[in-house]
């Protein structure tokens, strides 16, 4: 930043006072004086202005080291800003951007990492950097600009497969973000094709297929909690509606199962989570939807007594899933947030069928079923 020149008028009309005669002699006019100071130039970081790029580089390496991700990002920024020509510069840019990230400064991340970027062509660091300004963007929540980064790396035939597989994953992650699932579904589903079609898989990080498949389920069990089962419905279009729902939450385990499959730890436990919380889901949507209005007092209260036994059997297979999950990820060692609600869904559940059972045993049994009307008399057939 540079200050203005400041300039100061200094008049110099000063009284002279006569002697003692009292004569008074004119003056002439005041003459204006001006005093021009140089140029000044404020870097705002005097401390820093003393050290030369190695220095720089070598505090901000050892700041980073030591995740303190403020006095990184200001050690590598001091370079990138007042040492154009540095041999750092480039990697100032990148661990600049990083250490933005760590502090959530979406925007100062965005400008690092955009100067490196080049995700059409670049390779090393400036397609590391794209990889970096499309996840800067999608917590920006500029999702079409995040995915059309992604595009351009995914597009690449210049580039390995994990290299596709990664952008194409998050890109339709962000077209999900965006509200377009069908365009998300089709481009996760051209990720699982890429993987299931590549001849060495070891090749591969299962961590982005794992993930694809995840939001694929992601994808179905959004469109499975939009259905909402409607007593006001006929019996015949409830349960239409219901099986409808059933399909989806099939749909979206069959997806969930098959993360799980793939062997990455974070995925298969999220997944894991997720199956539990369908079960879960279910059975809320079963016990606060009304019975059906065109049943009679006592059709209803069998419809109540057979949706407790379904209902039972949905607590049963959540409590299920959420223990063979806990431990998997006990097992492997997996430490994420899909642990920790797991574990309080575990004993949420087991809670739900303990009260189930009780309510079960206080409640009135259900009427038996109407006798079946009697037959008609045959008329006796004359002899012949």
């Amino acid at each position: 930043m540079r200050a203005s020149d400041r300039s100061l008028a200094l008049p110099l009309s000063l009284s002279l006072l006569a002697s003692a005669c009292v004569h008074v002699h004119a003056q002439p006019a005041p003459v204006a004086q001006q005093v021009t100071f140089d140029d000044v130039v404020i870097t705002g970081d005097l401390e820093l202005d003393k050290l030369n790029d190695e220095e720089l580089f070598a505090a901000g390496t050892t700041f980073y080291a030591a995740e303190d991700w403020a006095q990184a990002a200001r050690y590598f920024s001091r370079i990138c800003d007042f040492h154009p020509g540095s041999k750092h510069r480039r990697l100032a840019l990148y661990n600049a951007g990083l250490s933005f990230e760590k502090l959530k400064a979406w925007d100062d991340a965005y400008a690092r990492f955009a100067e490196l970027s080049d995700p059409a062509r670049g390779t090393g660091d400036a397609l590391d950097a794209a990889f970096r300004v499309a996840e800067v963007l999608y917590h920006l929540e500029r999702f079409e600009e995040a995915a059309g980064v992604l595009r351009l790396i995914g597009d690449r035939q210049d580039l390995s497969v994990d290299k596709r597989i990664e952008a194409r994953t998050q890109q339709g992650i962000c077209e999900l973000e965006r509200n377009d699932p069908e365009t998300a579904e089709k481009t996760l589903r051209s990720v699982l094709t890429m993987y299931s079609e590549h001849p060495d898989k070891d090749l591969i990080d299962e961590y982005f297929p794992a993930q694809a498949q995840f939001f694929v389920g992601e994808i179905y069990r959004v469109r499975y909690e939009s259905v909402v089962l409607d007593a006001t419905r006929s019996t015949e279009k409830l349960a239409d509606d219901l099986e409808y729902k059933s399909e989806l939450l099939l749909s979206s385990q069959g997806h969930y199962l098959r993360a799980i499959r793939l062997g990455n730890g974070y995925w298969a436990t999220a997944a894991g989570q997720r199956i539990g919380q369908l079960y879960e889901n279910m059975y809320d949507h079963m016990t606060n939807a009304p019975a059906p209005a065109d049943l009679s007092k006592e059709e209803q209260d069998v419809y109540r007594a057979e949706l407790r036994k379904k209902i039972r059997v949905l607590i049963s297979k959540a409590i299920t899933v959420y223990e063979r999950t806990l431990e998997a990820a006990e097992r492997i060692g997996a430490q994420s947030p899909f642990v920790e609600e797991t574990r309080a869904s575990l004993q949420r559940m087991k809670q739900l069928l303990l009260a189930e059972a009780k309510a079960e045993e206080e409640a009135p049994p259900p009427p038996p079923p109407p006798p079946p009307p009697a037959p008609k008399a045959r008329k006796p057939r004359p002899h012949s």
